[in-house]
């Protein structure tokens, strides 16, 4: 690992020797961009620095684009890039939409469902009373599994291909979600959470990165 300028792990310019990698069967020579999400000096600065340090290096192959630095162009891939986000439908940069799709689809149980009749509070401070009659949903996901209580008030469930929002604050294990228009769901049922990973970063000011890899070790993987 050559640090070209994300100045967290490798091998400085200022480290570099002629003798320093005698000996070593080097297969992979790589570095890693800091800002390649955005349009700054600091891309092509980072690639002519991994140039100039890679050079007269010998190895089999080098590595240095992650998910945005692949649409940066071809000066940045070398022999082998390094696609993370991407391979779970992560949007790195505006460029990508539309070209790659989302793999990460949370769903949760019901656990209950409760009528309530108008000011009824709702969750942890009663951040939200009910408005007027509501069918409220309780589902078996919360912080602890990384559903975010960043989503409380903004989050929402699609059932039936329709929007449902989240009511209150969402617990360490718990969320309650406004059903009161759907009538063919029931205690036991399955429910997709919207996780829509752009939208979701947007809303909440977390990253794309920390909503996939804050999915814990609780939920189940289902792979289809």
């Amino acid at each position: 690992m050559l640090d070209s300028g994300i100045n967290r792990l490798g091998i400085g310019p200022g480290q570099i020797s002629s003798d320093l990698f005698n000996g070593l069967d080097i297969d992979m020579l790589c570095s890693h961009l800091a800002s390649a999400d955005e349009d700054v000096p600091q891309n092509d600065a980072q690639l002519r620095l991994f140039t100039d340090m890679s050079t007269g290096i010998a190895c089999r192959r080098r590595s240095f684009a992650n998910s945005a630095g692949i649409v940066l162009g071809k000066d940045f891939h070398f022999d082998l890039t390094r696609p993370g986000l991407s391979l779970y439908g992560g949007i790195a940069r505006a460029e990508l939409a539309g070209n790659i799709r989302q793999v990460v689809f949370p769903s949760a149980r019901v656990l209950q469902i409760r009528e309530h009749e108008a000011g009824a509070p709702i969750g942890y401070n009663a951040t939200y009373r009910t408005t007027g009659s509501k069918r409220i949903a309780t589902l078996a996901i919360g912080y602890a599994d990384g559903y975010f209580r960043a989503f409380s008030a903004i989050g929402y469930v699609e059932i039936g291909g329709e929007k449902h929002p989240v009511l209150g604050r969402v617990s360490m294990d718990l969320v309650t979600v406004d059903i009161t228009h759907v009538q063919d769901v029931a205690e036991g049922d399955w429910i997709d959470i919207g996780f829509e990973l752009h939208e979701a970063s947007y809303a909440t000011g977390t990253s794309q990165y920390e909503l996939l890899t804050g999915i814990g070790s609780r939920a189940d993987r289902v792979w289809s």
